[in-house]
């Protein structure tokens, strides 16, 4: 008696998942025009693409801001060093990922985030070593988190000038990432 009802329910639960999925092949957003059913008109964006560049624009707009900052609070040379390439290198991506996101109609964020509004505040309050050490830490995190999301695009993306760009910028931002966690470790006296 119960095997039916199982039956049943999981039926129900499959045609109400597959009856969601029907008008928005591969995250497509509801304004998506159609060359025909299933088959998106060229270069039309999805919502991982869209969600990849306002990401991508907030943490690079982030990187030069904090850069900027830490060229005149930071009290180790090679805290400001790090700070020099930051605001050359992601001034230099946010330029190419404002271009291609203005090709695709994408609009970018124009203030901080939240998350870097916070850290900010955090960065004008630290001074001396302790402002290196925020700076520097704060840093890693985001580079971690930008290698996952270049990673997410190369490999979820729809838009092959979004994902040709993400896959650019990640040696870049690995090379960002392997110079902070060694200026941690000659801050810190970590091997």
């Amino acid at each position: 008696m119960r095997l039916p009802v199982i039956a049943a329910t999981a039926a129900g639960l499959l045609a109400s998942a597959a009856a969601a999925q029907i008008g928005n092949p591969g995250f497509m957003s509801a304004d998506t025009r159609f060359e025909e059913p299933g088959k998106p008109a060229p270069h039309q964006t999805n919502n991982t693409d869209r969600l990849f560049a306002r990401l991508a624009a907030a943490g690079g707009m982030a990187e030069v801001a904090f850069g900027e900052l830490a060229g005149s609070k930071a009290s180790a040379q090679s805290v400001k060093d790090f700070a020099a390439m930051m605001v050359e290198d992601h001034t230099a991506a946010n330029e190419k990922l404002a271009a291609l996101a203005d090709a695709a109609n994408i609009p970018l964020p124009e203030d901080l985030d939240p998350a870097h509004q916070r850290m900010r505040e955090a960065l004008e309050a630290a001074e001396g070593a302790a402002f290196d050490a925020t700076y520097i830490a704060g840093q890693i995190a985001d580079h971690q988190r930008t290698a996952a999301l270049l990673v997410w695009e190369i490999g979820q993306g729809q838009d092959a000038d979004l994902q040709r760009f993400a896959a650019e910028t990640l040696p870049v931002v690995t090379h960002h990432l392997d110079r902070a966690q060694a200026i941690h470790a000659e801050l810190t006296g970590a091997d």
